[in-house]
């Protein structure tokens, strides 16, 4: 994918909707020339074509996820990965800011991962890292596994760290998911005991989703970006949450 669609991918997503008047302003390109992106993006599964307009489309397919917000994705596993030693097991939920993190720990220290995404454990095929798949009632468009098989397999593996991924963060709430599947599965791993980590942009700061994920003092770290509102970062700052922040 080239760098205009993952751009033009981008700001759909973070405006849900954005006409192809204000894409060809933030693009540089003429109407038309978006037009043809959005055609070849709406074919490949990646948005919504409406009259005028480019809608994002609420999908869990990895791939698809992958290319919203890459770069600031592949900055959040950076510094993420910053937080692995070598010789480490760490878990790693599933996610497209997780599996770029996976990647990077991969090629870069030696650690054993272990996971409940097969999209994961797929990126990670030509690497030498240690990969434990966990078991369970496969999910066919996240590529992850759910249910009571996958909750014993978790209480049966240990590891040091947790990484895990999130839909949105209210101040009243905390931190929940669109899948309450996958929430069960999360909470699962909280309750360890380990170092939880959360990854995730500042635009997920203020949704809230079904399923609670985590209570207070479960989740002790936070990676995002710099674009994160001050009033946020003082209510997880009381929550005893650290933060670590990359440029947006």
């Amino acid at each position: 994918m080239n760098p205009r669609h993952q751009l033009i991918l981008t700001l759909v997503h973070q405006a849900r909707k954005m006409s192809v008047a204000e894409l060809s302003r933030h693009t540089g390109v003429s109407e038309v020339t978006v037009r043809n992106d959005l055609t070849a993006l709406e074919k490949q599964g990646l948005l919504k074509r409406v009259h005028g307009s480019a809608m994002a489309l609420e999908s869990d397919d990895p791939d698809a996820r992958m290319n919203i917000n890459y770069l600031l994705k592949e900055r959040l596993a950076k510094r993420a990965a910053q937080l692995v030693e070598d010789g480490e097991t760490v878990f790693i939920e599933g996610g497209s800011a997780n599996a770029l993190l996976a990647r990077h720990l991969a090629q870069h220290k030696q650690v054993t991962i272990i996971t409940i995404s097969s999209y994961i454990a797929h990126l990670l095929r030509d690497t030498q890292a240690q990969v434990v798949l966990l078991g369970g009632l496969f999910q066919h468009q996240s590529e992850s596994v759910v249910g009571p098989l996958t909750r014993l397999c978790i209480e049966q593996v240990h590891f040091s760290k947790a990484f895990i991924g999130v839909d949105g963060f209210h101040p009243e709430i905390g931190f929940t998911s669109r899948d309450m599947m996958r929430a069960d599965v999360v909470n699962s791993v909280l309750a360890k005991g380990v170092t939880n980590v959360v990854i995730t942009d500042s635009s997920k700061f203020g949704a809230i989703h079904p399923s609670t994920l985590g209570t207070p003092g479960q989740i002790g770290v936070l990676v995002t970006d710099d674009a994160l509102p001050a009033p946020m970062r003082a209510t997880l700052a009381a929550r005893g949450i650290t933060l670590h922040c990359v440029t947006a």
